[in-house]
Order: C-alpha cells, then structure tokens, then sequence
C-alpha cells in the first residue's frame, strides 16, 4: 500500500515539474517573440536623441511627434489604402480561384486534371526573384504597367500555387457522396461548390487568408517593379523611404514600423479565435 502511494506521489511530483517545465519554456517564447514588438514601440515614442543615450529605458517624455511626421514624410495617408486595397482584393482572389480550382482537380477527374495540377503546384519552387523581369515585361506588353490591376493579378498569381495545392489535398477529404448526392438531386457544380464546398472549406479558407493577408501586406519587391507613379504604391514602400537619409532618424524610423505593424497585430487579436479555430480544424482535417 505504502508504495502505491510513494508511486502516485513521485507520478503527481513528475506530472507538477513537468508543467512547470513546459510553462517557463512557453513564457520564454512568448516573452523573446513579444519584447521585440514592445521595445519597438516604447522607442517610437522617443527622440532620437533620447534613444541614442537610453536604448532600453521607457521614454522620459513620450511625443506623438514621430508618428506626425512619419505619416506625412511617408505620405501613409495615400499608400495606406492601397495597401487595403491589395491586401484584400488579393487575398479574396486567391481563396476563391484556389477552392473553385481546387474542387475541379479533386472532385472534377479528366485527362487533363493532372498535368493542369502540376503546372501550378510547379509554381511554389518559384522565387520572386526569378519572376520579376518576365512580370515587368509581361505587364509592359499588356499595357497594364502603373495600374492596380497588374499589381492585384501578379498578386493572387503568386498566391495561388500553394493555395492550390492546399486547397485540392483539403478538399479530396471531403466525401464523394456529398457531392453525388447533390448531383442526383439536381446541382450543378457550381451551386454544388458554392453551397456545399466553400462552408465546408473554413478551415482551409482561414489558412490561406492568415498566408496572404500578412505576405501582401508586407509585400515589397514586386510592387517595387509593377508600379512607378506615388500614388498606387503601398505602405512597405513608404516605410522604405526612412531607410536612407532617415536611417539614422530613429525615432520617425520606429514610428513608421509600428504603423505598418499595427494593422497586422488588430487583425490577429479580432480574428485570434477564427484564426485558432481554422488552423487547428485544418490540421485535423489534413
């Protein structure tokens, strides 16, 4: 009896250091992946100066001074919007051509559905790198260079091999009886994709809107080439400007980060719970 004891004892002391463990490696990761983010905006509120003697101290006097001037200097009020604008018409294209694709190659079988599906899945070993030329040709060509339009097509373009590939291997689970039995009563694919295949694809859904929203946002490089004209760029490319003469400007230099990093922190704590919910049901899915 005593050792039965002893065993449940030293099983509940195991079990207690265990967590114990497992808590201070979690704060760890919590604390090195949210100090950065708090360092970055206590020294936004601070002068140069002030930054320059004190780089860890909480600012003495905070001033909303650099946030003025970054937005003026960066002219945020005009690339602001843009970057909305791309963010969401992006990301919207990519989630709806990558399930409505999707659905055709699990669902839809022919001849053609797997080289059709290869050529895509090739494009995820695509780097920007290689791509930015052919792009700045190809829109040069279409005479769509310095519009929005060439900037949101080379966006969901980008987007969409991955969100393909993922959206095919997600929707292949989904069983083929729920699609026959739609069909024998009379759907036509495309009410059949949009009723029954997009509210059972959230949790993939969810995914992809979490992947693009954050790679548009912060896209840099190929915006860089698609568009010349001030007033079709987006917000990267204001935050840039501080990055010369201004490099040294630190206070206006932080300020203009945390502006392009705000929207990006507001999204994931509204959306946290959907953004939970979708990957963990995405996971069990897959």
């Amino acid at each position: 009896m005593s050792e039965t004891i002893r065993e449940s004892r030293l099983k509940k002391m195991f079990s207690t250091i265990g967590r114990v463990a497992v808590y201070c490696v979690m704060g760890l990761f919590a604390f090195m992946t949210l100090y950065p983010i708090f360092w970055l905006i206590m020294n936004s509120f601070k002068t140069t100066r002030e930054y320059q003697v004190s780089q860890l101290a909480l600012p003495h006097s905070p001033t909303l001074r650099n946030y003025v001037e970054a937005w003026e200097m960066g002219e945020f009020g005009l690339l602001f919007p843009n970057s909305i604008i791309y963010t969401l018409g992006a990301t919207v294209g990519i989630i709806f051509l990558s399930l409505m694709a999707g659905f055709a190659f699990a669902k839809l079988k022919s001849r053609a559905t797997k080289p059709i599906y290869n050529s895509f899945i090739i494009g995820i070993l695509l780097t920007t790198q290689t791509l930015m030329i052919p792009l700045f040709l190809e829109v040069n060509l279409l005479g769509i260079y310095n519009t929005r339009l060439a900037v949101l097509l080379v966006y969901i373009g980008a987007g969409l091999p991955i969100g393909i590939y993922l959206s095919t291997e997600y929707i292949k689970a989904i069983p083929n009886a729920v699609v026959e039995s739609a069909r024998i009563d009379g759907a036509g694919f495309f009410k059949i994709f949009l009723k029954i295949i997009i509210p059972m694809s959230v949790p993939v859904a969810t995914t992809l809107a979490m992947l693009n929203i954050t790679a548009t946002w912060n896209e840099f490089a190929l915006i860089n080439i698609l568009v010349s004209k001030t007033e079709l760029k987006s917000l990267p490319l204001g935050i840039y400007k501080f990055s010369g003469s201004l490099s040294t400007d630190y206070g206006k230099q932080f300020a203009a980060l945390t502006i392009g990093m705000v929207p990006m922190l507001v999204f994931y704590v509204i959306f946290r719970k959907q953004i939970t919910k979708g990957v963990a049901a995405g996971a069990i899915k897959g």
